[in-house]
């Protein structure tokens, strides 16, 4: 039996462990077990290997995006999780997006070569984005040539750079609208890794894990962000 291909399997598809033992004619605690240990050495062998930040971003061959110093793109997600019981637990993890109300919330960053470079750990879903962001440590990266190009839920720091507004009582500069129309094309890139990131069940299904093991949970996603990586190597999306 390939342990690796029954993890993948469960990762992609993210079928019971009940099931899974069932098809495999194994104990559920044992699938529990391999499951656990071969998503723990995935993430021990190929998380630092796929999941990096460019080297040397100020240099000037590093891809950037509508303007030289924008090097980085970054966009939040959310994982689906049972509503909980208790009132505090709902209100700590309410996430207006989910189907239940209730989710952890993630942070993905990519470079202009369309691969996740960075990734936060998973929060309870009321978190605030700047805040995840600040939480990080992507913001120490940053400098007058090394800005994240991001949405408005970001506002608040040097260089994070978010679509301009328009001016109140009074019509956008046609430099303002340019700057836009360029701005909203180029994180289009973000949200169709969000996507690849979603073809994982495990991200977009309900989540069946312990909701307060933010350890586990980060791993996992850390894991699913390499292996989105492997597939948009192999299957770029479109630039």
């Amino acid at each position: 039996m390939n342990l690796l291909v029954v993890t993948l399997w469960y990762l992609k598809l993210y079928h019971s462990e009940c099931y899974i033992a069932a098809e495999l004619y194994l104990d559920p605690s044992t699938v529990h077990h391999i499951l656990t240990e071969v998503v723990n050495i995935l993430h021990s062998c190929i998380y630092s290997k796929l999941v990096s930040l460019p080297a040397d971003m100020t240099d000037i061959n590093t891809t950037y995006g509508p303007e030289e110093n924008h090097k980085l793109l970054v966009d939040s997600t959310y994982i689906v999780i049972p509503q909980p019981n208790d009132s505090r637990q709902r209100k700590a993890y309410y996430h207006s997006k989910s189907s239940t109300n209730c989710a952890f919330k993630v942070r993905i960053a990519c470079d202009f070569n369309h691969q996740i470079v960075h990734i936060s750990e998973c929060y309870q879903g009321s978190v605030h984005d700047i805040t995840i962001l600040r939480e990080s440590g992507l913001l120490e990266y940053t400098e007058e040539y090394v800005q994240i190009i991001t949405d408005k839920g970001y506002i608040g720091e040097e260089y994070v750079i978010t679509s301009k507004k328009k001016p109140h009582g009074g019509e956008q500069t046609t430099e303002d609208t340019n700057f836009n129309r360029n701005f909203n094309s180029a994180r289009v890139a973000i949200e169709n890794i969000n996507q690849r990131f979603k073809t994982y069940a495990i991200m977009d299904g309900v989540y069946r894990g312990i909701i307060d093991d933010f350890h586990k949970i980060t791993k996992i996603v850390q894991v699913v962000c390499a292996l989105c990586n492997l597939n948009l190597s192999k299957h770029p999306i479109r630039k």
